[in-house]
């Protein structure tokens, strides 16, 4: 319980207030208008003019319930509690317009938008004034409860609208969190392929600089262009994870882009294989098979010694679909990195989309991926 008022001390303002505008300040001349509508439709209101004049005075309040949430409660609460001091003092009948109960519509603004501090201060405030009230117009015990409800409606509303807004905003920010950990997965993925591919190409370079420098320079300039496309996409990955709104996602690559994986003039050789219906494949399921393709293939090129042939084959069977990544090296476990990377990290794509991966060396040689994914992912 002391944790619970502590931290409600300390809850700071909500974010998302909206600035002053138009319906406000028709608000406000509504209230100022219905206020001198009253005052001459009831001539018989004690102290009409001054009463009048207060009502007016205190109306403009209303501008500054979100800015300023604490001072207008407590000028709103305070020209009640003056009026309830005077009706006191001068043994007067009841005072005030009923105009005046714009003063609910600052106390779920003070609940809505105010600080944890403001909230605290401004409720004891305006408990000390509505009993003041209470005690000097008292007419029943009937009377009191009815009006003391009617309060804490208003101030249950505040807590209510407040607590939605701050669960749909902690909700937004889960989502965003999540959208930024799988572009971070694929960062991953997209730099650890092409990074194998320049160290392969780095390698080739230097088998034939000696014996062949034309081959040499071709090697180089497809190691510059492997070099630049790793840069802009890194580029463009880094610019999302640091906007703080929406972004703009590009398309992401699928199962009809596997093909380009294939490097023909490269070592190792890849071979690519489509066979069924894919073209119609749920977007997450398209882009899973390739990322998973894409990062079984970087891991033969880099953990596969003697690696001459990696073969890519992706099926449509029924309501799922298989893809299978060969490779002819010899068999040493591929290297697993940090939980979310690596082999892991395909498991867990895998199982997000509700199907299963498997890996592991071959009878015959090589090692071997195996990806099964339902078509129709689970929501």
């Amino acid at each position: 319980m002391v944790t619970d008022r502590r931290s409600l001390w300390r809850e700071p303002r909500p974010v998302d207030a909206p600035p002053v505008g138009r319906l406000d300040w028709l608000l406000v001349a509504g209230f100022e208008v219905a206020a001198l509508v009253e005052a001459v439709a009831r001539p018989d209101v004690t102290w009409r003019l001054f009463v009048t004049v207060l009502a007016v005075a205190m109306v403009p309040a209303l501008l500054w319930r979100r800015s300023r949430p604490l001072a207008a409660a407590l000028v709103g609460f305070g020209a009640a509690g003056l009026l309830s001091v005077l009706q006191l003092a001068a043994d007067t009948g009841e005072l005030g317009l009923y105009s005046m109960m714009v003063v609910v519509i600052l106390l779920y603004s003070l609940v809505r938008w105010g600080s944890g501090r403001e909230v605290v201060l401004g409720l004891a405030f305006v408990a000390v004034v509505v009993a003041l009230g209470l005690y000097v117009s008292f007419a029943g015990w009937a009377d009191v409860f009815g009006g003391s409800v009617f309060l804490l409606l208003f101030v249950a509303l505040g807590a209510v609208f407040r607590y939605r807004a701050d669960v749909w905003r902690r909700t937004q920010l889960e989502v965003r969190n999540q959208e930024r950990v799988a572009i971070a997965r694929e960062l991953h993925d997209i730099v650890a392929h092409h990074v194998s591919a320049i160290a392969v190409q780095a390698q080739a370079g230097g088998v034939v600089a000696g014996t062949r420098p034309e081959k040499a320079a071709e090697v180089l300039a497809a190691i510059q262009s492997e070099a630049s496309l790793t840069l802009a996409e890194m580029r463009a990955m880094v610019r999302v994870l640091r906007e703080d709104g929406p972004a703009a996602y590009a398309p992401q690559l699928g199962v009809a882009d596997l093909p380009a994986l294939a490097r023909a003039e490269a070592t190792p050789t890849v071979d690519v294989t489509l066979t069924g219906p894919l073209s119609r494949l749920p977007r997450p399921v398209d882009a899973a098979v390739y990322r998973l393709a894409q990062e079984a293939l970087t891991n033969a090129v880099r953990h596969a010694p003697g690696v001459t042939r990696i073969g890519i084959d992706v099926c449509r069977e029924g309501d799922a679909v298989r893809l299978r990544v060969v490779d002819d090296g010899r068999t040493v476990p591929a290297a697993v990195g940090e939980p979310g990377f690596g082999l892991q990290g395909m498991s867990e794509r895998a199982q997000l989309l509700g199907g299963s991966l498997t890996a592991g060396p071959r009878p015959g040689g090589g090692w071997l991926v195996e990806a099964v994914l339902p078509v129709e992912a689970p929501a």
